[in-house]
């Protein structure tokens, strides 16, 4: 394999901050990777005890894990890396997050666990894009959805 072939091999890492307008509280990734341009992005968010929808007033352990809804978020935010790949340098272009299919919430991610979240496109048509969530902790599945995005000038 040449030098060439490498590099554009290699994965590309994405700055957050960079790529999507939010921030603290409401950004939700630490590290976007880029694996196959406009097809498959990972990433990863470190599950902290001291995020404000992780404190709880409960006894049991289930209080304190994180949210499901808000991993199907961390999924949402980074398939916008998915989306910069499909835009063809068209600027001023916006996704819309519109839908999500198919959740299935499977166990917790608790205060400590670093979570594993990988999207990859199914379907771009027409300024739709459709695609595949799985966050994961370890080898365990904690959620999956099917996500739908649109896209907008």
């Amino acid at each position: 394999m040449t030098p060439e072939a490498a590099a554009a091999a290699a994965p590309t890492v994405i700055d957050p901050f960079a790529l999507l307008p939010h921030r603290f509280p409401f950004l939700l990734l630490d590290t976007i990777t880029v694996r196959e341009p406009g097809r498959r992005v990972t990433g990863t968010k470190a599950v902290t005890g001291s995020e404000s929808s992780l404190i709880g007033a409960g006894a049991s352990d289930r209080v304190h894990a994180m949210p499901h809804l808000l991993i199907v978020e961390a999924l949402a935010q980074l398939s916008a890396a998915i989306l910069v790949a499909l835009l063809d340098g068209k600027s001023g272009a916006i996704g819309y997050f519109i839908g999500i299919d198919r959740v299935r919430f499977r166990s917790d991610a608790m205060p400590g666990d670093i979570l594993d979240l990988s999207v990859e496109l199914r379907q771009f048509r027409r300024g739709i894009c459709r695609s595949r969530g799985v966050a994961r902790v370890g080898a365990q599945r904690i959620v999956q959805a099917d996500l739908t995005t649109i896209l907008r000038s």
